[in-house]
């Protein structure tokens, strides 16, 4: 059983009376552990397919399960549920929140747990600061985002996905405003979370190289999937 499939998803919209096919009966199935990358032109349904699989999107028709639960089929709280403990989400901004620090930042979706620690045992403080460590902000953990510059937090943000020890990987665009030195920092840590902790990873990428970079390839086209 894939760790994560959809079954012919499509998202719809009605604008002006007109309606607009997002995402057009996408059919997945992808492996725990898999690295995947997702390509395609501006509009061409990206994004909206990163939200329907995130639980932030529910499509017009289609199922979408997650190791065998349709997500879809749950009430609220257990979508919830499914966001917080099995996804860590890479947005195509930062969205720091001005007033907390690096690693305040990064404790943001544990915050509301009932334990301190994490599943190893680890106390989520120790955790965001060994992941502020681990994407080279190790000497800029009580900055403020201000204090950053927008590299910086970029780098924030991919820590922070990673707090909740997500099963999944959701990033759309995660490294659109690195320089190529500190792009390629990134994706050596995206590989070694991969292998190492088995984290599933779908990557959203304009960029070929870095979509050449994983094990598996996709292409959006007028909302349609095609395998590369």
């Amino acid at each position: 059983m894939a760790q994560l499939q959809t079954d012919e998803v499509s998202m719809i919209y009605a604008i002006g009376g007109e309606q607009i096919i997002a995402v057009d009966k996408v059919s997945i199935a992808i492996e725990k552990g898999e690295f995947v990358s997702l390509v395609g032109h501006s509009g061409s349904g990206k994004t909206t397919l990163l939200s329907i699989l995130g639980g932030i999107a529910k499509p017009s028709s289609g199922s979408v399960r997650f190791e065998g639960r349709d997500i879809y089929g749950l009430n609220s709280d257990g979508l919830s549920e499914y966001r917080s403990e099995k996804i860590g989400f890479m947005f195509q901004f930062a969205s720091l929140l001005s007033v907390l620090t690096a690693k305040e930042n990064l404790l943001l979706p544990v915050l509301f747990k009932p334990s301190r620690k994490d599943a190893d045992g680890k106390l989520h403080e120790e955790r965001a600061v060994e992941l502020l460590n681990m994407v080279g902000l190790g000497d800029r953990i009580n900055a403020y985002p201000s204090q950053l510059s927008g590299g910086q937090q970029r780098r924030v943000a991919i820590a922070r996905a990673f707090m909740n020890d997500p099963e999944l990987i959701l990033a759309d665009e995660p490294t659109g405003d690195l320089d190529e030195e500190t792009e390629a920092d990134m994706m050596r840590f995206f590989s070694d979370m991969n292998k190492a902790q088995g984290v599933t990873f779908i990557l959203v990428t304009h960029n070929t190289e870095l979509a050449g970079q994983a094990g598996r390839r996709m292409k959006m086209v007028h909302g349609k999937n095609e395998e590369q």
